[in-house]
């Protein structure tokens, strides 16, 4: 690799501070609809794959998205779409810089009954105002993803690199989804279902979060679900608070639930650190659990501390995250693999149920992780839900050396650097896509396995540049950011 991943895994969580791509983004995006990533309304669920950096028209780091269809056979067997802003519709043109799909979110905003996409280019350029970014919704339609709108900017001199992050929600639970957008500052702007084509939503508003403002450095993610169960999506943001003594942020994560009016500050609670968070029902109990990723250490908010990694799981209730939280990592009793120095465990977090027994589980990347001698090889934990927690047995470890899965291990490839839970192949269980965005020189790789019914089946295919139509100049970072 031009850059060892063990460096950008050290550095991406500051990566924001200056402006850089290299930050693990947001899981799945709850959509009202229950049609969240069914682009074409087919009944399968899609897989769009962020290339960010990716060279477009012969304009480095423009960016693009690469939508893997769903059908029978799996993400990706029968047809795949690449979108950039030089595709026909999609609004603005491909530049040098704009990050074109560093973040997405799917959710059905028009209510026509297809999923659609938003997507963030924070380094657009808007007018005279550099890196003040951008978001548009990309529309789902039978024959898949065509067109797309801008969604305003209500604060264009305020703030720079809109767009970053976004997360689709029903806030206000009035059946339609909502869609939220970050920047650079503390607040979000949220705006109301409702969307047309046009331009128009139902409503805006901002919420200025709990969060530190920190000049010059996105909110890192913003992670929707309805954790109280009352039929409003809660919004979850990840950012910083407070400064240590080496310059570096402690981070920071709120939970805000939703209301009759949408989000609010009211009954926000801090919860435990981490950069990657996900919200689904481990236990079946009907509320929605958190799972947040702290690939730096069990004990430590500081980027400086870099140890195994952990994962926190916070149960949800009634009343919102309030049901105690417990702490794993490798060495946890049924947890694959043994806690090393820079295995970056909980670098990326998604929930789905795989066995289809109603509890959810959960895919663990550990892009870090060396194997047989390789260094940052990577590797996938998958781990089960049951009434209890996670199961203490069954659990998979997939990596590019185990039997079926494409490629092999090389140093640097960090499998698992980004992942998504969900049922691409339309049997009711999640399936699994898992991204090494630093693969073959930061061109970037994708692997989708399926469900066998009771665990993800080892048997991948793999999706790269050539079949994406993306193309190699530069460090594309194809698979770095996955929403379906």
């Amino acid at each position: 690799m031009r850059k060892s991943l063990r460096t950008a895994l050290a550095t991406a969580a500051v990566g924001a501070l200056t402006g850089g791509l290299l930050v693990a983004v947001a899981g799945t995006a709850t959509a009202a609809s229950g049609l969240e990533g069914d682009f074409n309304g087919d009944g399968y669920q899609d897989v769009a794959v962020s290339a960010p950096r990716a060279s477009v028209n012969g304009r480095a780091n423009a960016g693009s998205v690469t939508v893997l269809y769903g059908s029978a056979s799996g993400a990706g067997a029968t047809k795949i779409q690449t979108l950039s802003q030089d595709s026909t519709g999609v609004p603005g043109t491909a530049e040098s810089g704009d990050g074109f799909g560093s973040h997405t979110t799917a959710g059905d905003f028009n209510g026509d009954g297809y999923a659609d996409l938003a997507v963030g280019a924070p380094g657009e350029d808007a007018g005279s105002d550099t890196d003040g970014g951008t978001a548009v919704i990309l529309w789902g339609a039978s024959t898949g993803l065509s067109g797309g709108t801008t969604v305003a900017d209500p604060a264009r001199s305020g703030h720079d690199r809109f767009g970053a992050p976004l997360a689709a929600g029903d806030y206000n639970g009035d059946g339609q989804d909502d869609l939220a957008i970050g920047s650079d500052q503390n607040w979000v702007d949220i705006y109301r279902g409702g969307f047309t084509k046009s331009g128009s939503t139902g409503g805006h508003y901002k919420v200025t979060t709990p969060v530190l403002k920190v000049k010059g450095s996105d909110i890192w993610n913003l992670t929707p679900g309805d954790v109280n169960k009352d039929g409003r999506t809660d919004l979850l943001v990840d950012g910083y608070e407070g400064e240590t003594s080496g310059d570096y942020y402690f981070n920071a994560n709120y939970y805000l639930p939703g209301s009759s009016s949408g989000v609010t500050t009211s009954g926000s609670r801090k919860l435990p650190a981490g950069i990657i968070s996900d919200i689904g029902d481990v236990n079946n109990d009907g509320y929605g659990d958190i799972v947040i990723g702290n690939h730096w250490d069990a004990s430590s908010d500081s980027p400086g501390a870099s140890k195994g990694g952990a994962v926190a799981l916070v149960w949800g209730t009634s009343t919102g995250p309030t049901g105690g939280t417990s702490t794993m990592n490798q060495n946890t009793a049924g947890v694959p693999g043994t806690s090393e120095t820079d295995d970056a465990f909980g670098w990326e977090l998604s929930l789905g149920d795989i066995n289809g027994d109603g509890y959810d589980d959960l895919a663990i990347g550990s892009p870090g992780e060396d194997l047989n001698g390789i260094a940052d090889a990577g590797m996938v934990s998958v781990l089960f839900g049951s009434t209890s927690g996670f199961q203490e047995t069954g659990a998979q470890a997939l990596a590019q050396d185990t039997p079926g899965v494409p490629g092999g291990n090389e140093a640097g490839d960090g499998f698992g650097g980004e992942l998504l839970l969900t049922d691409a192949t339309g049997d009711g269980k999640a399936d699994l896509t898992v991204g090494l965005p630093w693969e073959n020189n930061a061109d970037g790789y994708v692997v989708a396995f399926a469900s066998d019914g009771s665990k993800i089946s080892t048997s991948g295919r793999g999706i790269g540049l050539t079949a994406a139509k993306v193309s190699a100049s530069g460090t594309p970072l194809f698979g770095i950011q996955m929403a379906g």
